[in-house]
């Protein structure tokens, strides 16, 4: 499904501001987890290509005219329903997800998962049930050795298609430049639904992250995920130790205007 906006353009109107902290309180918290140890890597992409593998009401956000594919390794912890105590076990489990940017017809900025990875049969199934989320079950390893990180996935179906990451961190603070805020300071996911369109919001607290230096990867869920090899190394590398996340309630897009003005 496609924007229904010029391909490589933006809806008329303005674009919320890039921030580091969520510029639009919840209503209320419908689930909430912890973000543990995340990887990011991340290519420049054809704006072209990207358009056609968004929701509707949606466009590629860009960065100096340039947009972006993330791949994105971490563990998720303590998924809990509202308010409530932490589902044991199953609220827990690593994740390696390939992600895009996007904004919306009211200036919304946000990702688009074109791939979740995850290593727990039950949070697949209901993620893709309820919010259409494209979760894949794997075989996700996450193991530290000193100041080495590792990540290794493996999909459970016949595609043999996965993703692993090597990364030395430190306990150095990295300052993120303009691009990598960019990347990370997103408030909301966009993700459809029987051909409708919607925005799940979040909020978490600023990010602070390390310096890291990426020893090896394998970027192959980035292709498996639709979307071109990526050419060379990758234009960003960060690390973060992680981060409480908060997410509202889904909120339906707007239908999107037949004209839009590019920039």
């Amino acid at each position: 499904m496609t924007g229904g906006a010029p391909v490589s353009g933006r809806f008329a109107g303005p674009v919320e501001d890039v921030t580091p902290l969520s510029p639009r309180p919840l209503s209320r918290v419908l689930f909430r987890q912890w973000w543990r140890d995340l990887v990011f890597l991340h290519w420049p992409a054809d704006p072209d290509e990207v358009a056609r593998l968004l929701p509707p009401g949606t466009v590629p956000d860009l960065h100096l005219g340039r947009t972006y594919v993330g791949l994105v390794f971490f563990r998720m912890e303590h998924l809990g329903l509202g308010r409530g105590p932490a589902i044991p076990y199953l609220g827990s489990f690593g994740e390696v997800n390939v992600r895009l940017y996007s904004t919306d017809v009211l200036g919304r900025r946000g990702v688009v998962f074109r791939s979740l990875d995850c290593d727990r049969l039950l949070p697949v199934l209901t993620a893709r049930a309820v919010f259409g989320l494209p979760y894949r079950w794997a075989r996700i390893r996450a193991r530290r050795f000193g100041s080495v990180l590792c990540y290794d996935s493996l999909r459970r179906d016949r595609s043999g298609a996965g993703a692993r990451v090597r990364a030395e961190v430190s306990h150095e603070p990295y300052a993120a430049n303009a691009l990598e805020e960019f990347l990370t300071c997103r408030w909301g996911l966009h993700a459809g639904v029987r051909g409708r369109g919607y925005y799940l919001p979040n909020v978490h607290p600023r990010w602070t992250f390390t310096r890291c230096e990426l020893l090896r990867y394998d970027e192959s869920a980035v292709t498996a995920a639709g979307l071109s090899e990526p050419h060379g190394e990758p234009e960003s590398v960060l690390y973060a130790p992680g981060v409480p996340v908060h997410f509202g309630p889904p909120l339906r897009l707007p239908e999107a205007p037949r004209r839009a003005r590019a920039r």
